[in-house]
């Protein structure tokens, strides 16, 4: 297979794009805390929020990344199962210099998605049954190098912080409305001004916290294609990975953990637009230099189902909590 040679000029211009819009959104997500926590309870109010947000990080970093396999089912798979799929994996972990190559897992559901849960000293990449059937080797090279960027990069510690900001931004604007109702009385007895400019903060601060780690998450997003190509060498393949997974499910794929999510409008997005995706992926094709091998050899051919596994026969079931296998 020979390739049209990667534009490093655009590389590095999307990765700069990629990392801006990264740090202004996690700055901004902060922001609002600070200024929510303000409006809550002034300087002491920064400091408990200061104090209860570093208790959750550390609790969500510290929590075991196989509590999500288990809500999968996920089944570790040994290479002697799996050998095309290890191969690639061992590889992109290799070309990634990851500390720890990520242990393969495998998700018994007809749903075409794959996910990374860990830190690079210690992590696993899922792929469902659906996913292994449905990609070829080079569509699927893309995909696990994908996942390999999300662990490389920090992603998952990214989405943690940003989380945290997000949880503890919605519980200061909530204590401080409820304690506005219960002292609406005495505010009006004393005749005194009401803190409208305080009140529309406690409101918006929850929506826009959500809009930002939303779209952080899709910064994260554009970055991990970015990277993945540059393992595999391939935009290609991911691209067309991307096109058959919009094609076959639409957007079911875009949920990396249990939960629903609201697709449009595009600032509702977990993940940017597929055509968005793809476009940034084909502007990665240089077109002066000679033509060049991809850094890792896929064929374009289904892979061999792994060994001893069963495809799960039920759709995803909606629950109060979200969405499950």
């Amino acid at each position: 297979m020979v390739l049209a040679p990667l534009d490093p000029t655009t590389r590095r211009r999307h990765k700069l794009r990629n990392t801006v819009q990264t740090w202004l959104l996690v700055g901004g997500s902060i922001g609002l805390l600070v200024l929510c926590a303000f409006v809550f309870a002034g300087l002491e109010g920064i400091v408990w929020a200061a104090i209860f947000g570093t208790f959750l990080l550390v609790a969500s970093l510290r929590a075991s990344p196989w509590m999500v396999l288990r809500l999968y089912r996920a089944r570790p798979m040994t290479q002697a199962q799996f050998p095309e799929g290890a191969r690639l994996v061992a590889e992109l972990s290799r070309r990634a210099e990851l500390p720890a190559m990520p242990r393969l897992f495998y998700v018994p559901s007809r749903m075409m998605n794959a996910f990374a849960v860990g830190r690079p000293e210690e992590s696993a990449i899922c792929v469902t049954d659906g996913l292994i059937r449905g990609l070829t080797l080079r569509q699927l090279a893309g995909v696990l190098a994908h996942e390999i960027s999300h662990i490389r990069n920090g992603d998952i510690r990214v989405m943690a912080v940003a989380d945290m900001v997000a949880r503890v931004t919605g519980a200061m604007s909530t204590a401080g409305i409820v304690l506005l109702f219960l002292n609406l009385p005495f505010v009006m007895s004393a005749d005194a001004p009401m803190p409208w400019l305080g009140i529309a903060i406690l409101l918006a601060a929850p929506t826009v916290g959500a809009l930002m780690q939303l779209a952080l998450s899709r910064a994260r997003e554009y970055d991990a294609d970015l990277d993945a190509v540059g393992l595999t060498g391939d935009p290609d393949g991911l691209a067309s990975a991307l096109q058959t997974l919009e094609r076959r499910q639409g957007r079911m794929w875009e949920m990396m953990l249990p939960g629903q999510r609201i697709p449009d409008p595009s600032l509702l997005r977990t993940h940017p637009r597929t055509q968005d995706r793809v476009a940034r992926l084909m502007s990665l094709r240089g077109r002066q230099a000679a033509p060049r091998r991809p850094y890792v050899a896929a064929p374009d051919r289904r892979p061999a189902p792994p060994l001893r596994t069963v495809p799960i026969v039920r759709a995803p079931r909606f629950r109060a909590l979200g969405l499950w296998y």
